[in-house]
């Protein structure tokens, strides 16, 4: 087998991924490595901690991911490795671990924006992205809404002024003392549930920007009135279902406005709230209704995963940008 390939790091918060990927967004192979049983006392990734386990897990990651190919490191054309935003202490371990490997084998390595790989996600094994798009990012630290000319070109219309909606997910879902993770693990209980508690949409008719901090709040005040909601799995299904119907409803009020005022070819979704069963139909049916393409990444890729940063890698070397690789926890999505 031959042609060349981008191997991919991604280390921003507490998942650590290695991924070796074709141009034409092929994954030859991807490992990632999650450390949910380390956090899981905490209720929430604990940084020192993150950072730690990435030091164990990513070389012999990249020696799993590399053996796919028999270790022929002359088809690896670069190294992509994720710069920002993230937990601090999680980037520099990628940083680092990616400079020593690219000094070692003597390869190019680009620092890429963690949001920019996100927005690659769904042309990931084969799908293609009509362009222009409307993107909804919807991950634990992010929540943005873009119009992207190309795969370079992005601009955001909004972004959360608070809590991003995968961090809300996960507090509720300590709230009601389920496992990590807690996005998934609410959606799956929401689907058991009614929508019967009054929760409120924030900002549901306000712009392009969001905010998921009163909301949270709200779950948290129920909670306290009624404690005996969260002792019941009916009683928490109902909660789940409750919070899961705030959240899209606010989800798709936005990206119907920016649809009525964009005129784009396609409505994409990304970052780890993708993954959700509820968002992505709700996505579906609103594409249909407006008569364009409805472009979502496969669950696998939904998440943070180092095969996006891959594939995201390719583009900043078609584009021959050099952003360095000075590790950035507040990386703006319009940076490269």
């Amino acid at each position: 087998m031959t042609g060349d390939l981008i191997l991919g790091i991604e280390t921003s918060c507490d998942d650590t991924s290695v991924a070796l990927v074709a141009e034409d967004g092929s994954v030859t192979a991807c490992e990632t490595v999650n450390q949910f049983t380390i956090h899981e006392a905490f209720g929430g990734v604990f940084p020192d901690l993150a950072s730690r386990a990435h030091l164990t897990a990513i070389l012999p990651a990249v020696a799993r991911v590399t053996g796919a190919i028999g270790h022929d490191r002359a088809r690896i054309r670069a190294i992509a490795v994720t710069r920002g935003p993230g937990l601090i202490g999680s980037l520099l371990v990628g940083v680092n671990a990616a400079q020593g490997l690219g000094l070692a084998w003597g390869k190019p390595v680009i620092g890429v924006n963690h949001l920019r790989g996100h927005l690659r996600s769904p042309e990931l094994e084969g799908q293609a992205l009509a362009y222009p798009a409307l993107v909804l990012l919807a991950s634990g630290g992010h929540t943005v809404l873009a119009r992207m000319e190309s795969r370079e070109r992005i601009t955001a219309l909004g972004a959360t002024r608070d809590d991003s909606m995968g961090e809300c997910y996960d507090k509720v879902a300590r709230s009601l003392g389920l496992p990590m993770p807690g996005g998934p693990a609410i959606d799956r209980l929401a689907l058991a549930g009614s929508p019967v508690h009054a929760l409120p949409r924030p900002m549901l008719r306000e712009g392009y920007d969001f905010s998921f901090s009163g909301l949270k709040s709200s779950v948290a005040r129920l909670l306290e009135r009624e404690p005996a909601l969260a002792e019941t799995e009916a009683g928490r299904a109902d909660v789940a279902a409750s919070f899961v119907a705030a959240c899209m409803e606010i989800a798709e009020a936005k990206l119907d406005r920016a649809l009525a005022a964009h005129d784009v070819a396609s409505v994409v979704v990304v970052g780890g709230v993708a993954a959700s069963r509820q968002l992505r139909a709700r996505v579906q049916a609103l594409a249909d209704r407006h008569g364009i393409a409805c472009t979502l990444p496969p669950p696998t890729w939904a998440t943070d995963n180092a095969a996006m940063i891959a594939l995201a890698g390719w583009d900043y070397a078609r584009a021959g940008q050099d952003p360095g690789l000075r590790a950035d926890p507040a990386l703006p999505l319009d940076a490269w």
